[in-house]
C-alpha cells in the first residue's frame, strides 16, 4: 500500500461515521512493514462516550492486536487534525509517525490550539505530516457539518 492508500483507508472509516451520524474521522494504525493493524472511526454518539475519538479507539485496538501498551512502531494515519485529548494518547502510546488530512482550526491540538506536542513537558513527539488528502477529507466534513445546521 502506498501513503495515500492508507488515508484512503481512513477516508472510508471517516465515511462510515459519517453513515451513522457521527462527526467523520477515521483513523487507521499501520506497522513499519506497511501492514493495517488497525482500523476506526468515530462512536462518540453511539457509545454516548466523549472519548470515543477514532484516534483513542485505534490506539486500543493497535495495543490490543500487538499486546504490548507502546507503538513504537507504528505509524497513525487519521482524517482530521487530533484533539489534546487525542494528541496527548497519541504521545503516551509513542507513536512514530502522524499523518493527518486537515488541520482543525477550532479544536485541533498539534498544529493549532495547545500544540501538545511542543510543549516542554511532552514526554514523546510522533514525526507529523498533515495536508494528506485534505481536500477530501474537508469536503466529508463540511457536508457533516452543514446537514447539521
Amino acid at each position: 500500500m502506498s501513503y495515500k492508500d492508507h488515508m484512503k483507508l481512513a477516508l472510508q472509516y471517516a465515511e462510515r461515521a459519517f453513515k451513522i451520524g457521527e462527526v467523520p474521522v477515521g483513523a487507521v494504525i499501520v506497522n513499519t512493514d506497511g501492514d493495517v493493524i488497525a482500523t476506526a472511526h468515530n462512536l462518540v454518539e453511539s457509545e454516548l462516550d466523549a472519548t470515543a475519538h477514532a484516534e483513542c479507539l485505534v490506539l486500543k485496538k493497535a495495543m490490543r492486536h500487538l499486546g504490548q501498551k507502546y507503538l513504537e512502531k507504528c505509524d497513525l494515519w487519521v482524517t482530521l487534525e487530533p484533539c489534546a485529548m487525542c494528541a496527548g494518547a497519541i504521545s503516551n502510546a509513542r507513536i512514530r509517525r502522524l499523518y493527518y488530512a486537515v488541520e482543525d482550526k477550532k479544536g485541533g491540538a498539534v498544529d493549532n490550539g495547545s500544540r501538545v506536542f511542543s510543549n516542554p513537558t511532552c514526554n514523546h513527539k510522533p514525526e507529523i505530516y498533515g495536508g494528506i488528502m485534505e481536500t477530501q477529507s474537508a469536503s466529508l466534513l463540511k457536508k457533516f457539518f452543514l446537514g447539521k445546521r
